[in-house]
């Protein structure tokens, strides 16, 4: 089983080129899969899985305490994973055909008002390199609602100030090309002129942002600095690494964006992806009526 589990992942790495985020959630739900079910007796080999099996594996991390959504993500995996070996004919069927994904609540992203995400750009302290830097990270970011993977994973050539716009590797290895306002133009230009090459020190990198280092700036990295500087710019709610990729998309559709675009700009294969931001766009309007109005 393990040496088939082997065959999947590298069919995800080199075929469907997913993001790393994604490839190790494969990996984990996967683990604990054929843990448990090599576990069960009359499951000899993986043809012998049957949807009762699964079954009891969902009923197993139910127990557990997992949630709607961990299970959720489970039951994808395991689907991806089936859906692999009968196309390898590894196995002659589909044990999860019958399996429904359980409903989960859809929980609005946290988002930043314009007040709260301009405290946040002004927080870094431009005298020095690092807060040079991070000022451009955090415009770039709040310009263009990149994932913070795409952001760190840019290398200086995906930028064309001249021009106005980031190149961007997504999700499946998809390249989207964003546009870039004049503040996130500038605050990159002067991180670049400024600031990068003394980051650099005497390495050779094509990365575009920095460590102290000078290597490139890693997801751990960026989640440090995002909350020293919430924390330096007053903002109390609960921020996670995308909390400017949403702020980015709420702002535009709040302005009146097209959805479509938006979608775009984000890299969302699925439109439906997108429309929760347009949940939060309603939500926040009736906080502001009730907030304002004489009658409310």
């Amino acid at each position: 089983m393990q040496d088939h589990l082997k065959d999947f992942m590298h069919y995800l790495v080199v075929e469907k080129g997913l993001a790393d985020n994604t490839i190790v959630s494969y990996e984990r739900d996967l683990k604990a899969y054929i843990l448990y079910i090599s576990k069960v007796e009359e499951v000899a080999t993986l043809d012998h899985v049957t949807r009762a099996t699964i079954v009891q594996f969902l009923k197993f991390l139910h127990e557990k305490g997992k949630s709607s959504k961990t299970i959720s993500r489970h039951i994808a995996s395991i689907r991806s994973f089936h859906q692999f070996l009968l196309r390898e004919k590894v196995t002659t069927q589909d044990p999860t055909v019958h399996i429904d994904r359980p409903k989960t609540e859809q929980k609005l992203p946290q988002v930043l008002s314009v007040d709260e995400v301009q405290a946040l750009l002004d927080s870094p302290d431009s005298s020095k390199e690092i807060g040079i830097r991070d000022k451009a990270m955090l415009e770039l970011l709040y310009a263009t609602g990149m994932r913070v993977s795409e952001l760190i994973s840019l290398n200086l050539s995906d930028v064309h100030l001249t021009m106005g716009f980031v190149r961007c590797i997504g999700k499946g290895n998809k390249e989207r090309i964003i546009p870039l306002g004049k503040l996130a133009q500038q605050a990159v230009h002067t991180y670049i002129e400024e600031s990068r090459s003394r980051l650099k020190k005497k390495k050779s990198t094509e990365a575009l942002f920095l460590n102290h280092h000078g290597n490139r700036l890693t997801r751990q990295g960026y989640w440090k600095i995002l909350k020293k500087l919430s924390k330096e710019a007053g903002i109390e709610k609960d921020l996670t690494p995308h909390t400017l990729r949403h702020s980015f998309a709420t702002h535009l559709l709040e302005n009146g964006a097209d959805l479509r675009a938006v979608q775009e700009m984000l890299g969302h294969a699925d439109i439906s992806t997108t429309q929760i931001y347009t949940h939060v766009t309603k939500t926040r309007m009736k906080d502001v009526y009730s907030m304002y109005h004489p009658r409310a």
